[in-house]
């Protein structure tokens, strides 16, 4: 009767892993390209934050934008060219902070909540504060999180919230200044980003493969909405998506995603399936080692059973 061994992912050994890790650490090798765009990202965030205080509150919402647009290919190049890192990670939630922390907490203040005084200016704050936890949040979050759910409103998000409530307000003459809409839309978004509430993600929405012809009509429709009046458009499709968001969470609309108990982190490092064994506890590597392990089992019983009977013919 063979004992069963329980199977583990393969990974490199102790002394290069040791090693590598030691090195990220100190810091002496980082993936220059990648880093290269992040950078790129708190640059306009910087320049976001200098026209707000010039007063230029449309190029101020440009450069948060533009920042946007770094920050989504950061992520994809490093994923095409294999430079993915923790120093990455961790520098990239840095340069999120200011490009859509900071920044649209400044931007928003300047523009529209100095008339209110100290609760302006704490709301702006509690906007930044509630940025810096929704990031710490995720980093921590890395490899538990769903991939067709976000928890809680991503600080892009409401960074491009922000921006187009900015290029919105002057496409339409109105004076943001005292603005009780921009108020409110300061609280929510931070309140948001920190909630549990469920935002689609769309990630997995895959438009290579073949969609229902109503699909089509419905991306001309959106296509055609949006361009009646960008600004104006925009602003209220992200507005609402926000709002719905917190409208779903707190009356519990919806089914929250399932998580796999058995899931670890370590697991998003292995390109491997792993197979669980429902009786045992036991982790496979691959399915032939599962099914190979399973016809022993069965073997095993089929000789006891045999064994049993011949000891009680006896």
């Amino acid at each position: 009767m063979k004992k069963k061994k329980k199977i583990f992912p393969k990974t490199r050994t102790k002394a290069r892993q040791k090693a590598a890790d030691l090195r990220e650490q100190m810091g002496t090798t980082i993936y220059v390209l990648p880093n290269l765009i992040t950078t790129g990202n708190m640059f306009f965030g910087f320049m976001s934050i200098l026209k707000s205080i010039q007063g230029d509150y449309i190029m101020a919402s440009y450069a948060i934008v533009a920042a946007a647009v770094f920050d989504l290919l950061d992520g994809r190049v490093a994923r095409m060219t294999s430079t993915t890192s923790k120093f990455g990670a961790e520098y990239d939630s840095l340069c999120d902070l200011v490009s859509f922390g900071v920044a649209p907490g400044l931007m928003m203040y300047y523009w529209a909540l100095q008339p209110f005084g100290r609760i302006g200016y704490l709301l702006c704050f509690f906007y930044i504060a509630c940025g810096a936890l929704r990031l710490a949040r995720f980093n921590v979050q890395i490899g538990h999180e769903s991939n067709v759910n976000f928890s809680g409103l991503p600080i892009p998000m409401a960074a491009g919230i922000a921006a187009s409530s900015v290029l919105a307000f002057d496409d339409l003459g109105w004076d943001p200044q005292g603005n009780l809409l921009i108020l409110f839309m300061s609280f929510l978004l931070g309140f948001v980003m920190v909630s549990n509430f469920s935002y689609r993600s769309f990630k997995d929405l895959d438009l290579r493969k073949a969609k229902p012809f109503r699909t089509m009509v419905l991306g001309l429709l959106i296509v055609l909405i949006v361009a009646y009046r960008p600004e104006v458009m925009l602003f209220m499709l992200f507005l609402t998506y926000a709002s719905l968001g917190a409208i779903f969470g707190i009356l519990r609309i919806g089914k929250q995603p399932k998580k796999n108990p058995y899931h670890s982190p370590s697991d998003d490092d292995d390109d491997v399936d792993e197979y669980l064994d429902d009786e045992t506890g036991e982790v496979y590597l691959n399915e032939e080692d599962f099914i190979e392990d399973e016809e022993e089992d069965k073997e095993d019983k089929s000789d006891k059973k045999a064994s049993d009977k011949k000891d009680f013919t006896h």
